[in-house]
C-alpha cells in the first residue's frame, strides 16, 4: 500500500515537464558527474568503454549534433551521446554510445525522449541505420532498445586480461 506522500511524489514526477535540447558546454560537467554515478565498474564490470571526462568532451567536440541533454526541475537529469559513422556518402550509421538517466527520474520517459531526438537528428542527416551495443546481461537496456524497434541482436565476445597483479609485482621488484 502506498502512502499519500508516495503517491503525491509519483504524481508530481508524472506531471513534471522534461525538456530535451542539444547538449551545451554548460551541460558537460553535470552530465559527466551523472555518468560517474551510473557507469561504474561495479555496475558494469565488463564495460569496455571507460567513462571519463575525455569521453564526454570528445563526443561533444566531434559530434555535438548527436549529443542531447534532458532537464527537469531546472537540473540535468539525463543525457545521450551519439555519433555518425560515414562509410560512404550514401552509407551513414548512427551510433548511440551512452544514454544516462538519473535514477531518481527513472520511468518518466526521459530515455525515450532522448532517443527520439537522436533518431530525428539521424533521419535529418539521412542515416540509414542506428547501432547500439550493451552488455548481454543489461536486460533493462535490451528491453528498452527492443521496444524502440531494434532487432537482430548479435553476440560479441570481449575478453579481458587483468594486468594489475603483474604491475604490482613489477613495481615491487623495482623497489617502488
Amino acid at each position: 500500500m502506498t502512502s499519500p506522500e508516495t503517491s503525491r511524489t509519483a504524481k508530481k514526477k508524472q506531471d513534471m515537464q522534461i525538456k530535451i535540447k542539444y547538449m551545451e558546454i554548460d551541460d558537460l560537467a553535470p552530465a559527466f558527474h551523472l555518468g560517474e554515478k551510473l557507469f561504474t565498474l561495479r555496475a558494469f564490470p565488463n564495460l569496455y568503454r571507460i567513462w571519463d571526462e575525455y569521453e564526454i568532451i570528445d563526443f561533444y567536440h566531434a559530434s555535438s549534433d548527436y549529443c542531447f541533454s534532458a532537464f527537469a526541475d531546472g537540473k540535468l537529469v539525463g543525457f545521450l551521446l551519439g555519433t555518425v559513422i560515414e562509410k560512404t556518402k550514401k552509407r551513414k550509421y548512427g551510433y548511440l554510445v551512452w544514454t544516462g538517466v538519473d535514477r531518481d527520474y527513472n520511468r518518466l520517459g526521459i530515455a525515450t525522449k532522448l532517443f527520439d531526438e537522436f533518431k530525428e537528428q539521424c533521419i535529418k542527416e539521412q542515416v540509414i541505420m542506428i547501432l547500439v551495443d550493451t552488455q548481454a546481461d543489461n536486460y533493462q537496456a535490451i528491453d528498452f532498445f527492443t521496444s524502440k524497434g531494434f532487432g537482430d541482436a548479435q553476440d560479441h565476445v570481449y575478453l579481458s586480461l587483468d594486468l594489475s597483479e603483474e604491475i604490482n609485482e613489477s613495481h615491487h621488484k623495482r623497489g617502488g
